[in-house]
Parts: structure tokens; sequence; C-alpha cells
């Protein structure tokens, strides 16, 4: 059996458990040097989507079946602001956000050389706007906490558990951060990559 187990785990590569009833995204942090310094772009999404309307994101979105994360990042962001494909170069993968409503979003830290030359799409895109880095990493974002808790569904067999109905489920904290550039709020998810970005860059 132990040599049965080392031929089957001999190129696995660990994920995340129950990663198969999740959705996954991958996210694009786009730098861009305008003016002699370098900026972060976000997307205002349009009013029309479904999910998230009017609200500030990275490029980027669900990663279809068959494709690589990579391949996803470099594929919504090449649909979404219209640039060519060589114009996005890829840095580095940044660390996993896992959301509390069952997402794994992988972000990719990037560089866009020409921004002179987007063909936007304005079915999902409203507008794209710059954020000098300088000022975010002088600019903290506003924390508040929310509760998360557990609320069983009515069909969860008490009787298997230590203290029937009186079982205490876990409780947790999650984090919101706000940050503030002129009119726009950055916050959710977006403001978490953000966050995680601007951590490398201050230590």
């Amino acid at each position: 059996m132990i040599d049965d187990l080392k031929s089957m785990f001999k190129d696995y590569k660990p994920y995340i458990n129950g990663a198969d009833e999740m959705k996954r995204a991958s996210v694009l942090i786009p730098i861009v040097r305008k003016d002699g310094e370098h900026h972060i772009l976000f997307e205002l999404r349009s009013g029309n989507l479904n999910h998230q309307p009017g609200e500030i994101s990275f490029p980027g979105g669900k990663i279809d079946p068959g494709e690589t994360p990579y391949e996803a990042v470099i594929r919504e962001t090449y649909e979404e602001l219209g640039t060519a494909k060589d114009n996005i170069e890829i840095i580095s993968e940044m660390d996993l956000l896992i959301t509390s409503f069952n997402y794994i979003i992988h972000p990719f830290l990037g560089y866009l050389n020409d921004i002179d030359n987007f063909n936007i799409n304005k079915d999902e895109v409203d507008h794209t706007f710059l954020v000098p880095i300088k000022y975010l990493l002088e600019n903290p974002p506003k924390e508040y906490t929310s509760d998360v808790e557990i609320i069983p569904s009515g069909n969860m067999p008490y009787s298997d558990l230590p203290y029937k109905k009186d079982y205490k489920f876990q409780k947790g904290k999650s984090s919101i951060l706000f940050y503030k550039y002129d009119n726009y709020i950055i916050w959710g998810m977006t403001a978490k990559i953000l966050q995680n970005f601007l951590n490398f860059l201050k230590n």
C-alpha cells in the first residue's frame, strides 16, 4: 500500500480542501506608469451587470473549466480592457484569497506598458481610473469587523452531535477594508487583495 501511495502522490500539488465546491476567479493588480509615477489601475464595473454592479474591482473574472488561473487572468484582462495580450506582463502570483462565501481568488501582480490604446468592454466596465501607489501607502484603509456565524439547516442531525441541539458552533470575525480616493471607495475583496500587495511594499 505504501508504494501505491508514493506513486499516487508523486506529482501531487496540494491546493484547497473543498475547492471543487467553490467558485474560482483570477484578478490582475495592474501597475502602470504615468507622469513619472507608478499607479494601480482599477475598474468601475458597469451598472448593468447582475453581479456587483457599479462597484470597483481589478480586471479579472471566473476561471473557466480546463483553464489555469494564469490563462484566466490574461483572458479576462484582455476582454475587459481591450488591450493586446502581449501588453500584459505578469510579475508574480500573489497570496490566494479565500472568502467566507465560497470564492477562491487567484490574484496576479502585473504591469501594463501601454494604457493609451484600451478598447474597454462597456458591457462590463464603465470606466477605469488610476490611483498613485504612493497615495495608497500613505493613506491606510479604514477597517471594520463583521461576525461570521454558522446557521445550521433545518435537517441538521443534532442527535449525532455532542450536546445535541445545545452544541455551540464556532463563530468568527471578518475584517472589511475601505480605501477612499477622490470620490471612489475601494472595498471588499478588491481592498483585501490591494492591502496584501501593499503590505509587501511596506515590508
